[in-house]
């Protein structure tokens, strides 16, 4: 049996998720990066022209923001972005390989005040999410809400057993609508970027898991 590296109980249930329609895998040989809740694709876009050498799927799920994003992505013609229309979830459930990122972006999540179980390290996805990593890769998560990263910060130390750095955004940053517009306020906003060390385990690292994932990909290549 698999000694988890965390102390979260609950378990991501993929089989009771099905794939977004439209929606296909990415394979590239550059390094692959996730955006989750890409919004209007400011970030994206930003990231894709810096970073020619490197690939990122963004993914948004409310359509006009979508369409905003996609109509841009298509202006810009960059062939290191993939903008997707499909929940972040199913999408990376289905089509995201295990140990294939080498890193994700949660840029200014909804907080979700009326149920914290909705919060990203709240949910049994988040293991899943990690398992996608690979050793050495991170994920940064964004807020303007201190209690919202006290929350995540507290989560890491006791719950998922990640190492992180926690910093304050600089009141110049333009990576996101959100990020402009709070820090023009006067907003504190900060970030947490959390490593995943080359011992982590999850549930989603069997040999199983990894050869259904591989097949998929052989089959595409074929």
């Amino acid at each position: 049996m698999t000694e988890l590296s965390h102390r979260f109980e609950r378990q991501f249930r993929t089989d009771a998720i099905f794939a977004p329609k439209g929606t296909t895998p990415i394979f590239t040989t550059r390094p692959l990066f996730l955006e989750i809740g890409a919004g209007k694709g400011k970030h994206a876009l930003s990231f894709a022209k810096q970073n020619p050498d490197k690939h990122i799927i963004a993914i948004e799920r409310t359509q006009e923001k979508f369409l905003a994003f996609k109509k841009q992505a298509d202006g810009e013609n960059l062939d290191n972005l993939t903008a997707v229309h499909a929940d972040a979830i199913a999408y990376t459930a289905h089509h995201i390989l295990p140990n294939s990122l080498d890193g994700v972006f949660i840029l200014y999540p909804n907080p979700e005040p009326a149920n914290k179980n909705q919060r990203w390290l709240n949910m049994p996805f988040f293991e899943f999410l990690v398992s996608r990593l690979k050793a050495g890769a991170t994920i940064t998560i964004a807020g303007n809400i201190g209690e919202y990263i006290d929350e995540a910060q507290k989560l890491l130390d006791e719950v998922w057993l990640l190492p992180y750095e926690r910093c304050v955004i600089k009141s110049d940053s333009v990576r996101t609508h959100f990020e402009i517009k709070y820090l023009a306020r006067g907003e504190v906003c900060q970030e947490l970027t959390i490593l995943k060390p080359n011992y982590y385990q999850t549930r989603f690292d069997d040999a199983d898991g990894q050869k259904s994932n591989q097949a998929i990909q052989a089959d595409h290549d074929a």
